[in-house]
């Protein structure tokens, strides 16, 4: 098995933008986009994010609310944003936003919005109990074209990474990651019908002290790419972690020296090669851990073999 050492892409400023990063996302002009869910342990509000790969600058947009995902859209300077209940897209050059959908998990108390993907004209996206406790939190499709919303489950606790591949035979698969299962399951999706059926375990982390977190598909679409949340003090490095899919194979891992929460993987084009950039999070550390650990809350980078780039779909618009 190949262990590689990412190094440190960025640091956040400020402690409350590297509470809890996630979701990197390219985006235009070598950008990459990126949310800070909440901005502290109490915080209500978090922001969306651009990196400039080059330059290493970043530009925050605060937003109103705790933002779950966040991805371009077909329109200049747009992100489609799961922020707290509600679906906006939101405008960086005027802070402007259109709601695309609101009431979501309508019927349960106490859950946001967390993590999602785009495909085709669809959001598929999961919900989370900020308890951490109950299997109360929706799993939803939001299909841009003709505005529908439908749920696909409502028994999920933290739902988080989340892959779409199209099999040889023209099915879908819908890789799905609900945290605290410790479990990647797959599943047959079908958007005729906007269902999901036949649940099979991917990857089993059941044994182990850690959680999966964040997770892309590699561009040959025969492994996954895990980010593993390790929420022990005693850690000294965090992971993401390559899986093949046919067998559950541990192929290679990513290492984050002195930050073991890392949340979301995310391949970029960099420097000439295909990168893999890792966000990490510094949420709910004692002081003095927090001390020890000081590279928690940063966005990492490392290199990759591969000689192309997965699925980064925009949103249409």
């Amino acid at each position: 098995m190949e262990i590689i050492d990412a190094e440190i892409l960025f640091t956040p400023p400020n402690e409350e933008h590297r509470f809890l990063p996630e979701g990197p996302y390219p985006d235009s002009d070598g950008q990459l986009s990126w949310v800070a869910i909440q901005h502290g342990p109490s915080a209500q509000v978090g922001s969306l994010n651009r990196l400039d790969l080059s330059t290493g600058e970043n530009q925050t947009f605060e937003l109103s609310g705790r933002p779950g995902f966040a991805f371009p859209t077909t329109r200049a300077n747009e992100f489609v944003i799961g922020l707290e209940r509600s679906v906006i897209c939101y405008n960086t050059k005027d802070h402007s936003y259109e709601q695309l959908v609101d009431g979501i998990d309508a019927d349960v108390d106490n859950t946001i919005i967390n993590d999602g993907i785009v495909f085709d004209d669809h959001l598929i996206f999961g919900c989370k109990d900020l308890a951490f406790a109950n299997k109360k939190a929706g799993l939803y499709v939001w299909s841009a074209d003709p505005g529908k919303l439908v749920q696909l489950k409502d028994d999920q606790v933290c739902s988080n990474g989340k892959v779409v591949s199209t099999l040889p035979d023209g099915r879908l698969r819908f890789y799905d990651i609900c945290s605290c299962s410790k479990q990647v399951l797959a599943w047959d999706l079908d958007l005729a019908s906007v269902s999901i059926s036949n649940p099979q375990v991917v990857i089993d982390l059941t044994a182990e002290p850690v959680f999966p977190d964040g997770m892309i598909i590699t561009p040959d679409e025969r492994s996954l790419i895990v980010a593993i949340y390790d929420p022990r003090e005693e850690s000294e490095f965090g992971e993401a972690r390559q899986y093949e899919i046919a067998t559950g194979h541990l192929q290679r891992v990513w290492r984050c020296q002195a930050s073991p929460r890392v949340t979301c993987p995310q391949l970029v084009a960099h420097d000439g090669r295909v990168q893999l950039v890792l966000t990490t999070a510094a949420e709910v550390m004692p002081p003095e851990v927090r001390q020890r650990l000081s590279n928690a809350g940063c966005l990492f980078i490392a290199e990759t073999d591969f000689d192309g780039l997965n699925d980064t779909p925009v949103y249409p618009r």
